[in-house]
């Protein structure tokens, strides 16, 4: 699976474990920065980088990574066509995939341990759209909003 990753300096240090964690486990790894460990950069640029690259392939995922992971999840879904959850345990990360068809994940590196973060990382890039109506008829509903402004 192709896994687009991106990390402000708050997350830098993960996401090189994590790309090379990845790469060990025979995905495709794109890294869209921090490519530096700069303490003044900008999440935004990164993540939404990595979020528009997952919103064109359309079979990628993305991990996005920060110190809290919240601003990076705001960034990512500002992109159209991504679906970024914040996971901050192994289940949350199986349940943004099978029940919101999640493409994107969010994880703040200072709320984890390195192996608490693979873990996640892990159940998100295995876990499956389990295609179910109600949660396609959610899905659906938030993929019109997005397209018109409106719920109905």
């Amino acid at each position: 699976m192709r896994v687009h990753i991106a990390a402000d300096h708050a997350g830098y240090d993960l996401k090189s474990h994590l790309i090379q964690w990845l790469g060990d486990n025979d995905h495709d790894v794109v890294d869209h920065g921090a490519f530096e460990l700069d303490p003044d950069d900008d999440y935004p640029v990164f993540c939404i980088s990595a979020a528009e690259s997952v919103a064109s392939d359309g079979e990628a995922i993305g991990v996005v990574i920060g110190g809290s992971g919240n601003g990076e999840q705001i960034a990512a879904n500002k992109v159209p066509g991504i679906r970024a959850v914040l996971a901050w345990n192994v289940q949350t990360a199986e349940l943004g995939r099978e029940h919101n068809n999640a493409n994107v994940v969010a994880l703040g590196a200072r709320m984890h341990t390195e192996a608490e973060a693979t873990a996640i990382i892990d159940g998100f890039v295995n876990a499956a759209w389990r295609g179910e109506e109600r949660h396609q008829r959610r899905v659906a509903m938030l993929t019109h909003y997005e397209s018109t402004g409106s719920v109905a």
